[in-house]
């Protein structure tokens, strides 16, 4: 990979980390909701990362190299064997494949004159736990700021080598 392909790596994380952090603040603005549109109240919001996948053509030259260097040993029978998933196919860098609902039942309190109290005097509240919510957004911060320096360090070596082509 080039000194561009990290940071494009970093860029896509730095992305993802961000809307990890818009949706931790939306389930911290909606912590209290107790009626959206769809009749409930707010159910807690969740983001899945994914790791993007690699070009293929990067397993192909690995297993053209093998088969013209004669390794007919076990490590160049292994490489076309290797399938999707595997470290060989994995670009660096993340994306968020989808933001999903937490499947926890609501928290129920007994409420009996709020305006969207049940028959029994109880109101469902969504199950947001504010620790839970701060620590998340924390690791988003973070990992967001680590990514930068990444950035950072990685543009102080663009520049080294820039310097040293020109001398």
């Amino acid at each position: 990979m080039n000194l561009f392909g990290m940071m494009d790596a970093s860029g896509e994380a730095m992305q993802a980390e961000r809307m990890r952090a818009e949706v931790v603040s939306a389930n911290m603005a909606n912590a209290e909701t107790t009626r959206t549109a769809s009749g409930g109240p707010y159910r807690r919001q969740q983001v899945v990362f994914s790791a993007n996948r690699g070009d293929p053509g990067f397993l192909d030259s690995m297993t053209a190299v093998a088969q013209n260097a004669g390794l007919n040993s076990l490590a160049a029978q292994a490489l076309p064997s290797l399938g999707a998933g595997s470290p060989l196919q994995m670009a660096p860098g993340v994306h968020i494949s989808q933001v999903i609902e937490d499947p926890s039942p609501p928290l129920k309190r007994f409420d009996p004159g709020h305006p969207d109290a049940g028959p029994d005097g109880y109101v469902s509240y969504p199950d947001i736990n504010p620790l839970t919510e701060m620590v998340d957004l924390m690791g988003a911060t973070r990992a967001y700021g680590l990514n930068g320096s990444a950035v950072q360090a990685e543009k102080g070596m663009i520049t080294s080598a820039l310097e040293i082509a020109k001398s």
